[in-house]
């Protein structure tokens, strides 16, 4: 009985180490130079992440939780655990940056003391020298990427709460504020039918989506030609069996085409119109606590109501969503292409100056395109990728400097 207790407490143990045996083996197939370099980078790279996670941190959450603890009576352990719960969503920022200073750093104090000179001496080509730099930022890559779509919006989303509770506003878990919601189609000519275009055709707004409900509701519908018709009440519920929207306590006001106007009052009605604004209303209000599934769901939700732009917009977010965290590979590529050039001397505070610069002009260039892609003005995967090739060209020009 013992020897039995004894190989299960061994196995267990075996199988509970088994990821870190796993990574061991694996750090051991590395040639010693990649193991080597790594190690050099990863020292910075924790200061870098810490180093730019407290920078925004305190600008985008803390000064806020301060102002309402004194202003709103916020206990500071609640302020606490959600400025835990926003903090996934600043280290998917600090990520691609701390890269960027990482390797600008440990290879410019490696160039500076002459090691990188002793390993060209060896043969070895700068190009050889920053791979590990670049597995580096693949890993970085694939963690912000994990962060980005799993934990930040589950985190954003249980701040929220958490920060409404503590002041005392309810919230629920089917809830929006403001939603609108457009559908373009056919608007129809009542004389010619060959007058018909297509345009928008009803604007939905609702105040507030509470427990299925949407409350202060606003329509405007086009959909006859020369005719406005405007119908407000006090909430809408979806009618799953009648597949329309049921107004309750309400009017209806109609402009005809020769300027007189008819109102009706009513207690109920049926406006026929999709389940569209339900549906905008359950999912987040940026596209940035959007998961890609839920991104998705949006672009087509705005496809088939025929609103272009949004539908444009969000085809431009979901290809953001990939190209934030390959920014981790370009600045992995740009940051130890610049240390790695012969006597390159770089301290943490020029290193952290200098990545500022690159950082900037980097996402100046990528808020750029996307604005055109935005626009319609290009392709949205050109708009969203065009910044991360455009600097990929640039950091192969900076590793081709560092190489002679």
């Amino acid at each position: 009985m013992k020897n039995y207790f004894l190989s299960k407490i061994k196995n267990y143990h075996l199988f509970s180490f088994y990821p870190f045996i796993w990574i061991e083996k694996k750090w051991n197939r590395l040639e010693l130079i990649d193991r080597w370099l790594l190690s050099e980078l990863v020292s910075p790279l924790l200061f870098a992440i810490s180093a730019f996670t407290v920078v925004s941190l305190s600008v985008g959450v803390m000064f806020d939780l301060v102002r309402k603890i004194v202003e709103s009576g916020l206990p500071v352990q609640v302020a606490i655990k959600v400025l835990f719960l926003q903090l996934p969503g600043f280290l998917v920022l600090s990520f691609p940056m701390a890269v960027l200073m990482a390797t600008l750093l440990a290879y410019s104090r490696l160039s500076a003391n002459s090691e990188l000179k002793a390993l060209r001496s060896l043969g070895i080509t700068t190009t050889r020298m920053i791979i590990p730099a670049l597995i580096l930022a693949i890993i970085m890559t694939c963690l912000t990427f994990i962060f980005n779509d799993i934990i930040v919006p589950t985190s954003n989303r249980n701040a929220e709460i958490t920060l409404k509770q503590a002041l005392g506003k309810s919230i629920s878990t089917e809830k929006g504020d403001d939603i609108i919601y457009s559908r373009f189609g056919r608007i129809i000519s009542d004389n010619d039918r060959s007058n018909d275009s297509k345009g928008l055709v009803q604007l939905f707004y609702a105040k507030e989506f509470r427990s299925g409900e949407m409350r202060g509701v606003t329509v405007l519908d086009f959909s006859r030609l020369g005719y406005t018709q405007m119908l407000v009440s006090e909430k809408a519920i979806w009618n799953l069996g009648e597949t329309k929207w049921e107004f309750v306590n309400g009017k209806i006001l109609t402009l005809s085409p020769n300027g007189s106007t008819t109102t009706a009052q009513f207690q109920r009605y049926l406006y026929p119109l999709d389940s569209g604004p339900i549906r905008i209303a359950k999912l987040p209000k940026s596209a940035n606590d959007m998961t890609v599934l839920q991104a998705l769901r949006a672009e087509k939700l705005y496809e088939n109501a025929g609103n272009i732009k949004e539908s444009r917009r969000m085809k431009v977010r979901i290809q953001e969503k990939f190209t934030l965290p390959i920014a981790c590979i370009v600045f992995g590529l740009i940051g130890s292409s610049l240390g790695a050039k012969p006597n390159s001397k770089t301290s943490r505070s020029q290193g952290f100056g200098t990545s500022v610069v690159l950082i900037l002009t980097y996402y100046v260039l990528s808020f750029s395109f996307s604005s055109l892609g935005v626009k319609g003005t290009l392709v949205p995967w050109i708009a969203a990728w065009s910044p991360v090739f455009i600097s990929l060209l640039g950091g192969g020009f900076l590793l081709k400097q560092a190489s002679r």
